[in-house]
């Protein structure tokens, strides 16, 4: 079994509005998460320094990483990354930006999980879709129509997550819903506690924001919003945790 999280961490910037990615490590360490795609993250390029929050997080956490840089704030590259306990084999960064609009990207990751003392490959995909309905229609088409190809030559199994920016039951989650199974939060954690899975804003959501969805060679065994002291007030979003085996003989 594995474990793998999605986490907005907002730049790193808190509710408190303090820039503090040594806190967003804690909360990602608290996670025990085996696999973890964030978005909205400042750095993993060439950057040294403060600046380079993925890179801090990856080293707080001892995990290999890899970054799908979207756009430049202030000289420092941001968009969406993969950390990994396990092996990262390959990783690729496809633009899905509508033309016109925020740049926005769907970071691609191959990751090799051992399970069972058996090497087995996971295709990680991590996606911040943008925040119009328009917008969010063309890129669930680019996605689904080439981007996240089952037709690969590959056995991977997919999971596809992130922030898919749509609170609603619109175009995108209708066509992620008819490809993919969805680790939908109300059928396997107690309602009180999840609020039907809404993850934003952080401190009291109202809005389910941020999804997981995973090809039937995979199982899911258990889901769950991470929400405590400190993640509250650690960003904007709350991360979603999810625990799955192989269905594999």
């Amino acid at each position: 079994m594995f474990r793998i999280a999605t986490y907005n961490v907002h730049k790193c910037v808190g509710l408190d509005r303090r820039v503090h990615p040594s806190r967003i490590a804690g909360v990602l360490r608290e996670t025990e998460a085996d696999v973890i795609a964030l978005q909205e993250v400042l750095g993993g390029d060439d950057g040294e320094g403060e600046a380079n929050h993925l890179r801090g997080i990856a080293d707080e956490l001892g995990f290999e990483f890899c970054a799908g840089i979207n756009r430049s704030i202030r000289g420092v590259g941001y968009g969406n990354a993969v950390l990994s306990h396990f092996p990262l084999r390959s990783h690729r960064n496809h633009d899905i930006t509508r033309p016109g609009l925020e740049p926005r990207g769907c970071l691609e990751a191959e990751i090799t999980i051992t399970n069972d003392g058996r090497n087995l490959p996971l295709r990680v995909f991590n996606v911040h879709l943008g925040t119009s309905f328009m917008e969010r229609r063309y890129q669930a088409k680019r996605l689904l129509g080439g981007i996240i190809d089952k037709e690969k030559p590959t056995d991977a199994p997919r999971i596809v997550l992130g922030d898919f920016n749509e609170w609603t039951r619109g175009l995108a989650s209708r066509m992620f819903n008819a490809e993919f199974e969805c680790a939908e939060p109300r059928e396997h954690v107690a309602r009180s506690l999840l609020v039907r899975g809404r993850t934003y804003p952080g401190v009291l959501p109202f809005l389910h924001l941020d999804h997981i969805y995973y090809d039937a060679g995979l199982k899911l065994r258990g889901l769950k919003l991470w929400r405590n002291a400190r993640s509250l007030v650690a960003s904007d979003h709350l991360p979603l945790v999810a625990d799955f085996r192989f269905d594999v003989v």
